[in-house]
């Protein structure tokens, strides 16, 4: 390797900082787009204002992107590292792009989750990608920092998201809030082009088409029957079961496979690395609580406490907000105190945090909650940015798609089992609460008001001033769902706590030489 080559390498590419502005600024679509949309729901399910979407294809416009993102976002990061993640960014830029604008003009509800669908494939091709540029671009000493600073980005994007949707709502037609993605994606486009470097794994090793598409049927299996356990409420239901075990038995053949060959997609024996492992269940751990906890207070600030989608988005700035201060500085504080500590603390406050969920009620104080928020945020800034450089630094430079792709994907699965588990436990306590109360109803109207909170204010309103009696008992019975649910989540977090105090080791260590010199920050 040549001097140039290896300052390069040393110090970073010159416009790091611009380039990781662009990589910001592209994310942003893909993140606003998977909070946006639950505020348009109610609008793209009325027949004459929207599509007139059933509350089954509702979920599917959600989860068909889900289900895609999480299942090819692994093959994604390979192909990536392979032909340049670069190449693949303006790729999946392009396709989230078109799909934005099919979703914004769908005629039909079908035509939507399709389109959703597509915009999953584009989205799977973003994420990784993007990550994996930051680890080629950036130092090691500057890594967590950049990383820091992306995760703040996410922060802010996950925070303007309900926000943008209600205004966009609130003065245009249901189809604007994917239409706002295409000025976005057109921008991040010239951006990219101009900015951004090519590069990419200089030795790849030979195609494990095998491996791929064991990873893919894995994949989707394993989060198709996730998404079914969130449908049904259940998770002992055979089309959740079902679908489940055989995505686990083709995921356990991918890591046979992947261990027999002698150019696997992925290396298994990386899981070897305490680091490396450790830090992927503190990601798994921590969104497995987190989404599944978080799953109630959309339910708890718009109905129990009567905001509307802009406000219920409005109080979730100071989340955004601790993510933005305290995100970039994650890094200094992770090299004072060491991994161990930093984490250990981070997801104690994490604990305390949704601990604190099982305290509100109808008349908690908005300033209580916005403490919370903030505090979680917080704790959240000085949590995944040093996992995710701890991810990132484990594994060789020149598979930073890969490494990247394993967090993502391991963060949606995760957050979609959370769903699933949690907000089953959340059900399952309202339905057995809310029934005595609706025992005098007519048997199709209790099945309809006793399936959510949600069907229980519907019935109530259409009953006019006789369904009024049904609200307090919904929300006693929402609350103390929310109760039990926010409780199981604080425990996980605790045993990850526990977990990260006892494997996590106590200090980052640097990337090992030889894989820091293989290859320049600009292929």
């Amino acid at each position: 390797m040549s001097e140039q080559a290896t300052a390069t390498a040393d110090t970073g590419h010159p416009r790091r900082w611009a380039i990781l502005g662009v990589l910001v600024f592209s994310l942003l679509a893909v993140v606003l787009d998977n909070t946006i949309l639950n505020v348009a729901m109610k609008t793209i399910a009325d027949p004459v204002q929207g599509l007139g979407a059933t509350q089954s294809e509702l979920e599917w416009a959600i989860n068909s992107y889900t289900l895609v993102f999480a299942g090819l976002l692994f093959t994604f990061g390979v192909i990536g590292d392979r032909t340049g993640r670069k190449r693949m960014l303006f790729i999946g830029m392009v396709l989230f792009g078109l799909a934005s604008l099919a979703s914004a003009y769908a005629q039909t509800p079908m035509q939507l989750i399709l389109a959703r669908a597509l915009m999953g494939i584009g989205g799977a091709a973003i994420m990784p990608a993007t990550l994996a540029i930051i680890s080629n671009v950036f130092p090691p000493r500057e890594r967590g920092k950049a990383i820091g600073v992306w995760a703040g980005g996410v922060g802010l994007a996950v925070a303007i998201g309900p926000i943008t949707g209600g205004f966009l709502i609130e003065h245009f037609w249901w189809g604007s809030v994917f239409l706002i993605n295409v000025p976005i994606v057109l921008l991040s486009m010239v951006l990219i082009g101009a900015v951004v470097p090519e590069s990419r794994d200089p030795k790849p090793s030979r195609l494990d088409p095998v491996g791929v598409l064991l990873s893919i049927v894995g994949l989707v299996a394993v989060v198709y029957g996730i998404i079914r356990g969130g449908e049904l409420a259940t998770v002992a239901d055979v089309e959740v079961l079902a679908p489940t075990l055989f995505g686990l038995a083709v995921l356990a053949a991918f890591i046979w496979w992947e261990r027999r060959i002698d150019h696997p997609a992925f290396d298994v024996s990386n899981f070897r690395n305490v680091r490396f492992s450790t830090a992927i269940g503190l990601v798994g751990i921590v969104f497995f609580a987190m989404m599944g906890g978080m799953f109630f207070l959309t339910f708890y600030i718009q109905i129990v406490k009567g905001f509307s989608p802009v406000e219920a988005g409005a109080l979730m700035i100071p989340f955004a907000a601790a993510q933005l201060i305290f995100a970039p500085l994650s890094q200094r504080v992770n090299e004072r105190f060491g991994a161990k500590a930093t984490a250990t603390v981070s997801m104690l406050i994490v604990t305390a945090a949704l601990g604190a969920y099982a305290l509100f009620d109808r008349d908690t104080p908005v300033l209580l909650m916005e403490v919370v928020f903030f505090v979680q945020g917080a704790a959240m800034a000085n949590l995944m940015p040093p996992a995710t450089t701890a991810i990132m630094e484990s594994l060789p430079r020149e598979k930073a798609g890969v490494g990247s792709a394993m967090s993502n994907t391991v963060r949606q699965v995760a957050g979609a089992l959370g769903v699933a588990v949690l907000g089953s436990v959340l059900s399952s306590s309202y339905r057995g609460e809310v029934a005595p109360a609706l025992a005098g109803l007519p048997e199709n109207l209790q099945h309809v008001a006793g399936e959510s909170i949600m069907g229980t204010v519907g019935v109530a309103q259409a009953m006019g001033a006789q369904g009024q009696a049904l609200l307090k008992p919904a929300f006693d019975a929402f609350i103390h769902g929310m109760h039990i649910t926010a409780l199981a989540s604080a425990v996980i977090t605790l045993l990850g706590a526990a977990a990260v105090a006892r494997w996590m080791p106590g200090k980052a260590r640097a990337v090992p030489q030889q894989h820091e010199t293989k290859e320049p920050a600009v292929v």
